[in-house]
């Protein structure tokens, strides 16, 4: 006979998925190596950022254990230099 129930069951935790709806109003601050800040930023999410975020998405996946960020690719002197370069929206 089949009834409805509720069965506790203990899993592995993994992995938190954020995305993060910034409308346009992504802040970041990029430092050097002795704290100088070399950008102050306000506007749409930078493209070396993760994820399919179309400029206004912070897709950020945690490793619970680590709380590494697991789906970060380390951006190119490049995509940084046109970063540095960009007007603030």
């Amino acid at each position: 006979m089949e009834i409805d129930a509720t069965e506790v069951v203990k899993v592995n935790a993994k992995t938190l998925k954020l995305h993060l709806k910034v409308c346009d109003r992504f802040t970041g601050v990029l430092e050097s190596a002795t704290g100088t800040e070399l950008k102050d930023f306000d506007g749409y999410v930078p493209c070396f950022m993760p994820g399919e975020h179309y400029g206004d998405y912070v897709i950020l996946d945690i490793d619970i254990d680590t709380g590494q960020i697991t789906n970060w690719k380390q951006p190119t002197a490049e995509e940084l230099q046109n970063w540095l370069s960009q007007e603030e929206n």
